[in-house]
């Protein structure tokens, strides 16, 4: 059996067997946080955007000299297309991340004072800005448990453990917040993240050397 080839009920999984997931990942992962470099959220916002489809070792060799020349959204709002599609290229659809760099930072200015609001649903309403990117933002930068990060890692381990049979982030965030605690639905993510980059790789996880390796359905052991 592949790692992503199990199917899952419909059932919900067992909460003791989520709870056990959870205080694993606490214990073995109790340091995770967020991996992009930032001092204000502001700054933080910027980079998760410029995060989809690329890298956070790569989002963080650009952001030094973004922030350098736009360390405000004051100052980005003002900034010129080309200037900013020049600094951060190599992240990938640079064109696109640029426009919405900008217009980020100018609705910032215009009706928040130039810091990100602290509601998911004016968050929603900045460009460049969907519900991953904003709860990173309110989670990490504000402590505040809008919902659950999914990116590509959260997604296939959420899958592979049996927390969710769904396929698409928004589906897969609904699950979680269905199962996990509110008060761990910030940690959960950096947590998972962790655990994706380190041992549940996407082509060969390491299952030996897995603490979850007795509570994965991959394992064939419940």
């Amino acid at each position: 059996m592949t790692p992503d080839s199990f199917a899952v009920g419909d059932a919900p999984p067992d909460p003791v067997r989520v709870q056990e997931i959870v205080r694993l990942l606490k214990q073995h992962y109790d340091d995770a946080e967020c991996a992009l470099h930032f001092e204000t959220p502001f700054q933080l916002l910027a980079a998760v955007i410029l995060s989809a489809q690329c890298t956070d070792e790569r989002v963080n060799m650009v952001t030094p000299e973004l922030f350098r020349r736009y360390p405000t959204a004051e100052k980005l709002a003002r900034g010129r297309q080309a200037t900013v599609e020049r600094i951060v290229h190599s992240t990938g659809f640079f064109r696109n991340k640029a426009k919405n760099l900008i217009g980020c930072a100018q609705r910032l200015v215009s009706h928040h004072g130039g810091t990100p609001p602290l509601t998911m649903q004016e968050m929603l309403l900045l460009p460049g800005v969907a519900r991953k990117t904003a709860n990173v933002v309110l989670g990490v930068a504000y402590g505040i448990a809008s919902g659950v990060v999914v990116d590509t890692h959260v997604l296939r381990l959420s899958r592979r453990l049996g927390l969710t049979a769904s396929t698409t982030p928004e589906k897969v965030e609904n699950d979680l917040r269905a199962i996990l605690p509110q008060s761990e639905w910030i940690m959960f993510s950096h947590r998972l993240i962790h655990h994706g980059r380190r041992l549940c790789k996407a082509r060969k996880p390491l299952c030996a050397e897995c603490p979850l390796q007795n509570l994965c359905p991959q394992t064939g052991v419940s």
